[in-house]
Parts: structure tokens; C-alpha cells; sequence
């Protein structure tokens, strides 16, 4: 059991440092640290209130004994305190955890998943989360992985932290369209199990990676599905790292794409400009905007006669996020050396590269 005391808890800021524990309690203090070795942390450890106070004051999490309450009740109050116990009838625990300041009486073993949670996010360094989006065709042969590949290579170039998702199992695979197919790295089959939380730096660090960004793709396997449950850590995992998330996404909207889109900030759907590719891609449309809120459009020629990026936009009731560049890229075959966007002054690239100006700005003053 975890409940909340009398403020809000920490907000991390991307502050990154090691838990501390405060206990003289041998068993208490055997179950924090296997808590905190689950969650990737070395936590500091002391029978009271460190005799260098700034390790009270710095640290991002303070795990309080109930043992050690009385000996911490000087101590300057802050934020980030956890009070941990393992009397669930105690209900004198209240009156000591308001007497030290803690955010949160924690009690074991009930409260472990929320514990192992939050030494995570301060292992991790929480900040910002990743400025995610997501890529979708109007109809087939769009070019909507295409321009997930350049909006993510754009978004590496230009030094921000980058993950690639491809969230479509029968699209052929994105590190096959940026020539990695062989690269070491896990693929999604690899997190078919995963529950609760994912930590975001081990995801990194196991991923592929390819023209300076992290790839998260299928393999060649008989596996098609990853369950939502898992689909919905990976990615939770993902934007915890910063930076930005491109995702690849299939036409077809079941429980692991939906899982997607509610994570997502902005949705691009790819329409070629013909009347046939609007009336599909009206269709996906609807069934997006039930979960995304923010669904652009961006138009891809050529042109059908009487259509024009804003009347295309018009027809599909959607903002309009510019038109995709006509260019070699997006008529590559798979498997070139060279990924769309690699050009820096073609016209791909710098579409991509005023739309990550134009978002991160947008996310910015949100």
C-alpha cells in the first residue's frame, strides 16, 4: 500500500542521483535494497539524518524506516520523503509521517511495484518526456514509413536523443529501410513479456542503433502481435528517456496501436493528393481521432487536378502540417545504404527539420 500524506510528490526535473535509505532495521533495510538493485539504483545508506547534510537535502528520494522516524523528526523538510513500514494497523504511522514531512506512507510488501517505480524514475533521471509521434499512411503506399525514417534520421542529425518504432509487424521492417537488418540489437518478439515497468536506459542500450538513432523493430520470425501490456511499457519506457519518438504505425487500429496513440502528442497521417487516397484515408482518420487528439495532415503529390495541400486538409477536416516533398527518397527501394533524410539540404530533410521546429516549439510553450 502507498498512499499520499499532505503535498504532492517530487516532480524528478531530470535531477539523477542515488536514493537514500534510513533505517537500522536489518530486514527493513535487506527488502529496500533488493528494491532498489530491481530498479537499477545504489541508494546511500544511514541509521539517521546523514552527518553531511547535504545527502539529506540532495538526494532524489528519501526511504524512511518507520524504525528511524523519531531519529529523522529535526531533519529540514523537502520533498521526495517515503515513509516505509510494514504494520498495516499501525495507525500511529500517519501521525509520524506528517511529523517528518514525508509525501508518502509506503507500507510492504503491498507497496513494492510503486516503490520499485519511483526508485526507478530517480535512477533514470525523469525530466521531459520524449516528444512522440507518430506516423500513418491515408492508404497503402503512402510513404508513411518513409517519412517516419526521415523525421527520425532528422531528428538524430540534429542532436536530439531519437528512438525509431515500428509498430507495424507486416510492413516489411524499418531496419531493413535504413539497411540494418543485420544489426545486433533486440526486436519487439524480444518484449512479448514484458509487464509493469521497462526501464528506459536498459531499452536503449539493447536496441539497435543505426545513423546515430535507437531502432525498435520486428524480425524475420513468425511473430506478429506483441500484447498491449507490453507494447504500452516499451513505449512508456521510451518517452521517459527524452528526446524524441517516431512511430510507424499501421492502418489497422487494434489494442497494441491503440495502446500507441494514446501515448502519442502528434499524429501525422500521409494522404496522397487523389481523391481515391483522401476518401481512405478519411476513414482512418476517424477511427485515429478517437484516441488522438492531434492529428495532422500532410499531403503528398503529385497533384490530382482541383487538389491542393489546403483543399486536401479541407476535404479530411484536419490542420494541415505542410506537403511532403516530391524526391528519390520516397520512391527508394529497401534496403539502400542511404536512409531517407540523409541529405541535409534536400527537400525531405528540410520539411522534417521545420516540423521538429515547429513541434518541439509547440511542446515547449505547452
Amino acid at each position: 500500500m502507498a498512499a499520499a500524506v499532505t503535498h504532492d510528490p517530487p516532480a524528478a526535473g531530470g535531477r539523477q542521483g542515488k536514493p537514500l535509505i534510513v533505517t537500522e532495521d536489518a530486514e527493513l533495510l535487506d527488502d529496500l535494497l533488493r528494491l532498489c538493485a530491481a530498479a537499477g539504483a545504489t541508494p546511500e545508506v544511514h541509521h539517521g539524518v546523514p552527518d553531511n547534510r547535504g545527502s539529506w537535502e540532495a538526494a532524489p528520494l528519501v526511504l524512511v524506516g518507520d524504525d528511524a522516524a523519531r531519529r529523522v523528526r529535526g531533519a529540514a523538510r523537502r520533498r521526495g520523503v517515503v515513509l516505509v513500514g510494514r504494520d498495516q494497523d499501525d495507525s500511529g504511522v500517519w501521525q509520524r509521517a506528517v511529523e517528518i514531512g514525508a509525501d508518502h506512507v509506503l507500507m510492504l510488501p503491498d507497496g513494492e511495484q510503486w516503490l520499485v517505480d519511483r526508485i526507478a524514475d530517480v535512477a533514470e533521471g525523469i525530466g521531459r518526456p520524449a516528444l512522440t509521434v507518430g506516423v500513418i499512411g491515408g492508404r497503402g503506399g503512402a510513404g508513411a514509413s518513409t517519412l517516419a525514417c526521415a523525421l527520425a534520421v532528422t531528428s538524430a542529425r540534429e542532436g536530439l536523443r531519437t528512438l525509431l518504432v515500428d509498430a507495424d509487424p507486416l510492413g516489411g521492417g524499418l531496419d531493413v529501410l535504413l539497411g540494418g537488418e543485420s544489426a545486433e540489437g533486440l526486436r519487439w518478439p524480444a518484449f512479448a513479456a514484458s509487464r509493469g515497468r521497462v526501464g528506459g536506459g536498459a531499452l536503449e542500450e539493447a536496441l539497435p542503433r543505426l545513423h546515430s538513432l535507437r531502432v525498435l523493430s520486428w524480425d524475420r520470425s513468425d511473430c506478429v502481435a506483441v500484447p498491449p501490456q507490453a507494447v504500452r511499457a516499451v513505449l512508456a519506457a521510451a518517452r521517459r528517456r527524452g528526446g524524441t519518438v517516431v512511430v510507424d504505425l499501421p492502418r489497422r487500429i487494434d489494442d497494441g496501436v491503440a495502446e500507441i496513440l494514446a501515448q502519442l502528442d502528434v499524429g501525422l497521417l500521409v494522404v496522397p493528393a487523389e481523391l481515391r487516397a483522401v476518401a481512405a484515408a478519411g476513414r482512418v482518420a476517424s477511427a485515429v481521432g478517437m484516441v488522438l487528439r492531434d492529428l495532422r495532415v500532410a499531403v503528398r503529390g503529385p497533384y490530382t487536378p482541383g487538389l491542393d495541400d489546403r483543399e486536401v486538409a479541407r476535404l479530411l477536416g484536419l490542420p494541415l502540417a505542410g506537403e511532403v516533398p516530391v524526391e528519390s527518397a520516397l520512391l527508394r527501394p529497401h534496403g539502400s545504404e542511404t536512409p531517407p533524410g540523409a541529405a541535409a539540404r534536400g527537400p525531405l530533410a528540410r520539411f522534417c527539420k521545420e516540423f521538429w521546429e515547429r513541434a518541439l516549439m509547440e511542446a515547449g510553450a505547452a
